[in-house]
């Protein structure tokens, strides 16, 4: 008993992860106000999550602030992509359900396939930003062959994309039906990118060649390109 509330012990080592945890929370919903800032500061985040994940964060304020100013640019770039194909989409289901203004409800084939269309594109969307961010954070690639490899991974990796869909989408379910639990947001973003970090981790390291993966640790999000290796 004495081991485990030990220094070294499973106690301590559990509640200095949800320390960790709990300050990268604060970081990441601080960086995030701002809001065009959203996607370097989801970058940053699974920057660490992925360093924690593999135990090699050393300085979680530091890790944080580095990838997001090394990553700053492409992240905006990819999450105005984000916001503006995600405002298209929206619109589309405004206009096929009648509510938005001056629309008319689509009814019939053409709604079908209408509907069809557009849940395939839905589901392309969200498979792609899964990934993208955290496939930014852990390689150096451009904005294109980022988001094109994201689609890619994701379809290949498609149980996995679908568990952590359900992972990042399932807390808000939850806290919709009983808002009393949303509490729990202070911690909630970096748990949730901890979590779908172990996935992400066990299936980038499919993609790093062995002579590469062996680098620096800290040249991790900005050393090795996957464009060529997927295409």
């Amino acid at each position: 008993m004495g081991k485990f509330f030990s220094l070294e012990g499973p106690f301590f080592n559990f509640m200095s992860r949800v320390a960790d945890l709990l300050w990268l929370n604060i970081l990441y919903i601080i960086c995030c106000l701002p809001v065009i800032t959203i996607g370097a500061s989801t970058t940053a985040l699974y920057y660490v999550t992925m360093k924690m994940t593999e135990d090699e964060e050393g300085y979680i304020s530091k890790d944080f602030f580095r990838s997001f100013r090394l990553n700053f640019k492409q992240a905006t770039l990819i999450w105005l992509l984000v916001l503006i194909i995600g405002g298209i989409l929206a619109a589309d289901l405004a206009i096929m359900t009648g509510r938005f203004p001056a629309s008319v409800a689509v009814s019939g084939v053409m709604s079908k396939l209408m509907t069809g269309i557009l849940a395939a594109t839905t589901a392309i969307y969200a498979f792609t930003v899964t990934y993208v961010f955290a496939l930014l954070a852990k390689f150096d690639n451009s904005v294109k062959n980022t988001v094109k490899n994201s689609l890619l991974i994701s379809i290949r990796h498609f149980p996995y994309t679908i568990l952590m869909i359900v992972i990042n989408i399932l807390p808000w379910v939850l806290i919709w039906f009983e808002p009393r639990i949303s509490i729990f947001i202070v911690i909630l973003f970096s748990l949730l990118a901890f979590i779908c970090s172990r996935f992400f981790v066990k299936i980038f390291k499919l993609y790093i060649p062995k002579e590469e993966g062996e680098e620096d640790p800290d040249d991790e999000g900005q050393g090795n390109e996957v464009g060529q290796m997927i295409d």
